[in-house]
């Protein structure tokens, strides 16, 4: 005959918690959830609750704008933009994670340098940049300036995240791998990059992400063309309508698009390797 087993009454410590948590989850989704239903109000309805004649009129608008600022356009920079950063993010963190693993003379100082900008304020920074490139003759551009703002974000996160997964990389797999007669980049391509390849993809979700929601360091360096957060914080200013909500359910959903590939991804080859 088994023995039951009896728990007890759970503490009052355990309550507190669940319903602090619960707190927390409807303060960071609560604002989405209504953000959501409201993109969907009536040609008639307001900025605020109830729910009026229930329309897609809103999400028109943004494509095919009448009162709304340049949805499109800002999306069209905004995405290349995040894209480029993301590619050269991973580029730039990974080889500097091999790089790293070995001490060398200096190494300090560039890792500290490469992370100073995360303790920057990114409105000063995206100033220095402007007059920088206005005193070497070039424009602002979402291409150019906005380029090197982002990347000054996203590079320090992506070389923090590569030097955290290359640091837990047991040695002995490389050593196994010399051991059977493999060369250095052998040993790399086949044994190094597979093992840590979801902190690359790790890394390139941030610098994506990163770049794509930036506004600090994008204001004064994307030019005269708005990128997407500089577009909708024009919106605020003059555009009072649910367009506004659509905009912001759209870029939620692409957010969520980009996190779901990128944790598929990692799902992916957790299963290759456990087969």
């Amino acid at each position: 005959m088994a023995a039951s087993t009896s728990y007890g009454p759970r503490p009052w410590t355990f309550y507190v918690l669940a319903a602090l948590f619960t707190l927390f989850v409807i303060f960071l989704y609560g604002p989405m959830i209504a953000v959501l239903v409201l993109s969907f109000q009536g040609p008639s309805a307001a900025l605020v609750f109830p729910l009026r004649d229930p329309s897609l009129m809103w999400f028109d608008e943004l494509f095919n704008p009448r009162r709304v600022g340049d949805v499109v356009g800002a999306f069209s920079r905004s995405l290349p933009l995040a894209l480029i950063v993301m590619v050269l993010t991973v580029l730039i963190a990974v080889t500097a994670g091999f790089a790293f693993r070995r001490r060398f003379p200096g190494s300090g100082l560039i890792f500290y340098t490469a992370i100073a900008s995360l303790i920057v304020p990114g409105l000063v920074l995206s100033i220095g940049i402007l007059v920088t490139f206005r005193y070497l003759g070039f424009s602002a551009s979402w291409y150019g300036s906005a380029l090197g703002a982002h990347l000054s974000w996203a590079v320090p996160f992506g070389l923090l995240i590569m030097f955290a997964v290359l640091g837990r990389l047991n040695p002995s797999y490389e050593e196994a791998a010399y051991d059977l007669g493999a060369t250095k980049w052998q040993t790399v391509r086949g044994v190094v990059l597979p093992i840590v390849f979801p902190g690359i993809i790790a890394v390139a979700l941030f610098g994506f992400t990163l770049s794509y929601d930036e506004f600090p360091r994008s204001w004064l360096t994307v030019g005269s063309r708005n990128t997407l957060p500089l577009e909708i914080w024009t919106m605020t200013t003059n555009v009072t309508s649910p367009a506004l909500y659509a905009l912001g359910t759209v870029t939620t959903v692409v957010s969520f698009i980009v996190i779901a590939l990128a944790l598929s991804s990692i799902l992916i080859i957790q299963r290759r390797r456990s087969r």
